[in-house]
């Protein structure tokens, strides 16, 4: 093999991992650890780390590449863009080949969780494909149908059903979903904000472009403080409330102080995704530590 080719195969390699967006994964990962508890020795069990290596690159790999393949134009002009942190800035070419990409990377799995896990898995991961399909391809095309681009972002919580199933653990509460999908939500809302400028030079319709980047931000930190209730009333898990606390009054210090209309940098940008991966890190620690999310009060 020429030292041409296996650095064209490298090379592919890394622009697929760089379009599934590894500074992103964390929605997936947070999502698919909430059903286990340190006290579960859940990492003696091989098919967990098969199932988490799943919501890593290849979860992700969907979700973004087919995003990816619709949306050329806005990720043209995004300056965020172009890295492992917020995606890549592919050509048409590249793009061209990912859907059939994606299969190639998902077929192995849904093979193996079906036969570990039944017609139910199968059933669960082709509505995975289904929902991101609905998302990004017309008619459909819920991405551009905004409020309901936030709403559909329910289907992360697939991630939370895919882990149950997988693992053979316990059904989460309804309160645990019901926050997941608020988490869901105000992720979403975090990346429209970022994205106001190329997805209006792209004259791509979102909530953020249409009510302005204020507005979206006060929407965001009413999120955050409906999290913060449940919480810590549901919960009462001061501690992953108090990180929002703390997420909130950064928010109300952007909005009326710091940055109010004006758009981040990218280096800023860059700055914030750091500091969510890290936020997300700890808040995983500790949600496997408490197991809070597992038992509400209310």
């Amino acid at each position: 093999m020429s030292n041409r080719l296996i650095f064209n195969k490298r090379f592919k390699m890394l622009q697929d991992l760089k379009i599934s967006r590894p500074g992103l994964w964390f929605p997936t990962i947070w999502i698919y650890l909430i059903p286990f508890s340190f006290s579960d020795n859940f990492w003696e069990n091989p098919i967990f780390w098969i199932g988490l290596l799943f919501v890593t690159f290849p979860l992700n790999y969907l979700v973004y590449g087919l995003n990816d393949y619709n949306d050329i134009e806005a990720d043209a002009v995004n300056s965020r863009k172009g890295n492992y942190l917020f995606g890549a800035k592919a050509s048409k070419a590249v793009l061209q080949q990912i859907p059939k990409r994606i299969m190639f990377v998902l077929l192995p799995f849904i093979i193996g969780f079906t036969y570990v896990s039944g017609y139910k898995m199968c059933l669960l991961l082709l509505f995975m494909i289904v929902i991101n399909i609905v998302y990004n391809f017309r008619p459909f095309r819920i991405k551009e149908r905004p409020p309901f681009e936030i709403f559909i972002q329910i289907g992360y919580i697939a991630t939370a059903y895919f882990s149950v199933l997988l693992n053979d653990t316990a059904m989460l509460p309804w309160q645990t979903l019901l926050y997941l999908t608020l988490f869901a939500f105000q992720a979403h809302i975090a990346g429209e904000i970022m994205d106001i400028e190329p997805d209006r030079i792209a004259e791509k319709r979102t909530t953020a472009t249409l009510i302005g980047r204020k507005n979206t931000k006060m929407l965001m930190l009413g999120l955050l403080l409906v999290e913060c209730y449940v919480l810590s009333v549901w919960f009462q898990d001061y501690v992953l409330a108090g990180f929002l606390g703390v997420f909130s009054l950064w928010l109300v210090l952007d909005v009326f102080i710091f940055f109010k209309d004006k758009p981040y940098s990218l280096a800023q940008m860059k700055l914030f995704g750091y500091a969510m991966n890290i936020s997300a890190i700890i808040s995983m620690i500790w949600a496997l530590y408490s197991s809070k999310l597992l038992a509400p009060i209310f």
